[in-house]
């Protein structure tokens, strides 16, 4: 079964908002989008909004489906994440609200690639972003996680 993920692609003059958290095997801080589970019952627009304000403070409108990305991690277990592009207040600073989140950074494309990372999605994200891929949110606005 998978396991039901978003991620938010948040630009603001050529830089994209990140988090940074401890990774879950080896303590080591890692590079992520503001991302994470879709909670039982909510709809996948409500959960990357809330996401994004857990893990960064501000508050995210959705503008399009950057993209839908499966994955079998290292431990074993299938995730399907729904990544998502849109925005936030322009002049608000990110502080992270979630106490796993270390600190938020607003990065270069170039800086990411130099960063340790989450996962291959984090770069595959940002690159699908950066080519323009957009799907209207019209198709996953009905969805809930029901297990």
């Amino acid at each position: 079964m998978w396991a039901l993920t978003v991620a938010a692609v948040i630009e603001r003059e050529g830089r994209f908002l990140f988090v940074e958290e401890p990774d879950k095997v080896t303590g080591l801080p890692v590079i992520n989008q503001p991302a994470g589970h879709v909670e039982p019952g909510e709809a996948l627009l409500d959960a990357v909004r809330r996401e994004v304000r857990e893990e960064t403070g501000l508050a995210f409108t959705p503008q399009a489906i950057v993209g839908l990305y499966p994955l079998r991690a290292a431990n074993g277990k299938d995730y399907f994440r729904v990544c998502f592009t849109g925005t936030v207040p322009a002049g608000c600073e990110a502080v992270p609200e979630d106490p796993d989140i270390l600190r938020c950074h607003w990065l270069t494309r170039a800086e990411l690639a130099a960063a340790r990372l989450r996962s291959g999605w984090v770069l595959r994200c940002l690159d699908d972003a950066l080519a323009g891929r957009r799907f209207p949110l019209d198709l996953v606005a009905a969805i809930r996680n029901e297990r």
